[in-house]
């Protein structure tokens, strides 16, 4: 088998070459001026005139190729390095959607091969396949992501924006939220208001916060408490959704807006996912002219994200034209 080399092997190997390299044009240089200074002193013992413009000139030239080539060098290291952290997302991707997608898969042939084999009651039957409905929906909700995820990068997504009552919109999602995710031990509440209109699809609303609450469900060891202040500013409204959640370490915060990346924690090793969730909502909201930030004050200390939409009536000329034109695209 094919020995695989760690980053590090390669980034130091790098580093070796381009000092070898280096070196000895360095060295080269330091030749050239010093047989460039000889000249110059024999010339003015001998009272011979030395042509000394073209060494200059090739020296020059010289000093100019080698720094486009550091340049060069450092951005095709640069762009190899993204590469490098893409393809390893992109690994961690394949392996947990492959996960996602062989555990609902191995259930479903579990109970169905219980079904056939065995004599069930009746009531064990519809048990059964109560469960599978809910895996065949598991399964459903990742491969309709994973194509979303596909139109939303080739711009082929179709909103269907309206303007909504941004408090009486806000609320409604959540009492849908509410039922869906049966949040009966979890709080969820809403202060705060808006007091303004906003121009929005509320099916992609909906699915932003999908994706938030079932974070905070996944990453939380007990009741999330889930908290959504809503404020209104000069031109936007602010939306500042928080829970008491295990939180995120420092230096995460941009990085889980990320397509692929998902933060290990060994405070709950097993939690099931895509790395896909977080890049949607920020695609929703930056479609909707919005911008959405992370934070947490660490570990065991929750996390807060704060959302800034605008405002329908201060963006109505402009960023509705823009909405309404991507919808007619």
């Amino acid at each position: 088998m094919k020995k695989k080399y760690s980053l590090v092997y390669y980034v130091t190997l790098f580093i070796i070459i381009q000092i070898a390299w280096l070196s000895v044009l360095g060295l080269w240089i330091a030749r050239f001026v010093s047989n460039y200074m000889i000249m110059r002193q024999i010339g003015e013992q001998y009272s011979t005139q030395v042509q000394s413009r073209g060494a200059i000139a090739i020296l020059i030239v010289g000093l100019v190729l080698l720094i486009a080539v550091s340049v060069g060098i450092s951005l095709i290291f640069r762009y190899l390095s993204i590469q490098y952290k893409l393809t390893k997302l992109y690994d961690n991707f394949i392996a947990n959607v492959t996960h996602e997608l062989k555990t609902p898969l191995s259930s479903l042939q579990l109970y169905l091969e219980t079904i056939k084999s065995r004599d069930l009651p009746k009531e064990k039957q519809e048990k059964f396949i109560d469960i599978m409905k809910n895996e065949i929906a598991r399964l459903n909700k990742l491969i309709n992501t994973i194509l979303d995820i596909g139109r939303i990068e080739n711009k082929k997504v179709v909103y269907q924006c309206a303007i909504y009552d941004t408090d009486q919109v806000i609320h409604e999602i959540f009492d849908e939220i509410k039922k869906q995710f049966q949040l009966s031990n979890i709080s969820v509440s809403i202060v705060g208001k808006a007091n303004c209109q906003c121009f929005l699809d509320r099916s992609a609303f909906k699915t932003m916060f999908d994706n938030l609450v079932d974070n905070s469900i996944k990453y939380s060891k007990n009741p999330a408490n889930i908290t959504i202040n809503l404020k209104k500013m000069f031109t936007k409204f602010q939306i500042e959704y928080s829970d008491e959640g295990i939180g995120l370490p420092m230096g995460t915060y941009n990085n889980i807006f990320q397509k692929f990346y998902r933060v290990n924690n060994k405070e709950i090793p097993n939690v099931k996912g895509s790395g896909l969730g977080l890049f949607w909502v920020k695609e929703i909201i930056k479609y909707h002219g919005g911008k959405i930030k992370a934070n947490s004050h660490g570990i065991n200390q929750g996390i807060n994200f704060t959302i800034e939409m605008p405002i329908y009536i201060n963006s109505k000329n402009r960023f509705v034209r823009k909405l309404l034109n991507r919808q007619n695209s």
